[in-house]
């Protein structure tokens, strides 16, 4: 799943590599070698890809004579980190999400990274994109994810054209008793505004407007204008007083083994997904997701994960020297890759990877034409409002009523 979950703060520290102790807080210019020369680097990064930075800490450790520690933080890595950094007890980088970089900048816990035009030229397009905030580069990025349709082609042979033929072939499905549910996004008793966003934009709702620069504009908020209400009416129509397609007993935690379970033939998630679908030995298919009939294109959220440098860190010519000099080259975002299948940032190590996973290209594919997710600030206010406001108009609360009270919540949260 993606590192935006609370939880309880377990960290597990790594220790990769031994060597002099003491510290540096040169940062190097763009392309510049920060040359280290003994110290210790810090890297903060959940279970996954702590595992699979292993490996590549030691050899840089070894190779340039600095111990290295990879600590894995197993929830709530954005919170614990931006506590701990303000704190001056933080590491020298952090792996997370593209979308906290708005509350790391104005928590003022990360630094701009500075690559060369050669450097920034390796890295799709998106992903750059991800990691711009008001004009400067913020992190290195190295994987991307988006939601797509994954289906049961044993259930369903062939891809829906419109959600209203989803439904259809899903309620069918379920009539026959093929199925418990006609299909499996998570809603949850809180609501989900990243997986329900296909649906909510291909209705014809929006989050924030744009500036003419492109960037979000987080004083033209959406929610609660009259285009996001006939949005939200085209999703209750789908909730547990119309077809039933969207329910909140399917949450984050049983949304993907409703799948691989074969209580439904369409699951709306991410590559995160995939392994659970091997190992049950489903037989699956991945396209973008439908639209509704006559609707926009339904864009899911583009997320980018990446490295980013700790403004209060004590080894800033280190955290530079490894992930612009060594983050940059295609062998570790193939590692992180095999730790974690999704399409690498890089396009050289992208194209290392295609050739023996299908897969990518249909992610990517689905992915086209996709919302890059929201990195402003303003952006933290809408989670739980809207989240809440989607699990209640599933459930059957009024649309208008009860968009009212969330771009309410919101728009206080924003100005405060």
């Amino acid at each position: 799943m993606r590192i935006r979950i609370a939880g309880v703060f377990t960290l597990a520290a790594l220790t990769l590599a031994t060597a002099a102790c003491g510290s540096g807080d040169d940062t190097p210019s763009a392309g510049e070698s920060a040359k280290p020369a003994g110290g210790t680097l810090t890297i903060w990064a959940d279970d996954q890809r702590a595992a699979a930075l292993k490996p590549f800490a030691e050899t840089f450790g070894k190779t340039n004579g600095v111990t290295v520690e990879v600590q894995a933080v197993s929830k709530d890595l954005q919170t614990n980190y931006v506590t701990a950094a303000q704190s001056g007890k933080g590491p020298d980088i952090v792996v997370g999400a593209h979308d906290w970089i708005g509350n790391l900048v104005q928590n003022g816990t990360i630094d701009p990274v500075q690559l060369t035009d050669q450097q920034k030229a390796g890295f799709a397009e998106v992903a750059l994109k991800a990691v711009t905030f008001n004009g400067q580069v913020y992190g290195v990025p190295y994987a991307i994810e988006n939601l797509a349709l994954i289906r049961n082609t044993d259930l369903a042979p062939a891809a829906p054209a419109s959600i209203e033929e989803l439904v259809a072939a899903g309620k069918s499905l379920k009539d026959a008793g093929k199925v418990t549910n006609i299909m499996s996004l998570q809603v949850g008793n809180t609501g989900d505004a990243y997986h329900v966003y296909p649906l909510f934009s291909s209705a014809g709702g929006y989050l924030f407007g744009t500036k003419a620069n492109g960037d979000y504009d987080p004083s033209d908020l959406g929610v609660g204008k009259p285009q996001s209400v006939e949005a939200f009416k085209k999703i209750a129509a789908l909730g547990e007083k119309g077809s039933g397609a969207l329910t909140r007993s399917v949450n984050g935690d049983n949304a993907i083994p409703t799948f691989t379970g074969g209580k439904t033939a369409f699951l709306i998630s991410g590559p995160w997904a995939v392994a659970d679908i091997k190992k049950a030995g489903v037989k699956y298919d991945i396209t973008p997701i439908p639209a509704f009939s006559g609707g926009k294109a339904a864009q899911p959220f583009v997320g980018v994960q990446a490295f980013y440098v700790a403004s209060k860190g004590k080894s800033k010519a280190l955290a530079n020297e490894f992930i612009t000099n060594y983050l940059t080259k295609p062998d570790l975002q193939v590692a992180l890759y095999q730790a974690n299948p999704r399409p690498p940032a890089l396009t050289a190590a992208l194209d290392q990877v295609k050739s023996g996973d299908a897969d990518i290209e249909k992610w990517l594919n689905a992915g086209k034409g996709g919302a890059v997710l929201p990195a402003i600030p303003a952006m933290a206010a809408v989670w739980d409002p809207f989240g809440k406001a989607e699990a209640a108009i599933v459930g059957g609360a009024d649309v208008q009523t009860t968009l009212d009270a969330a771009s309410k919540s919101i728009t206080d949260a924003i100005n405060k």
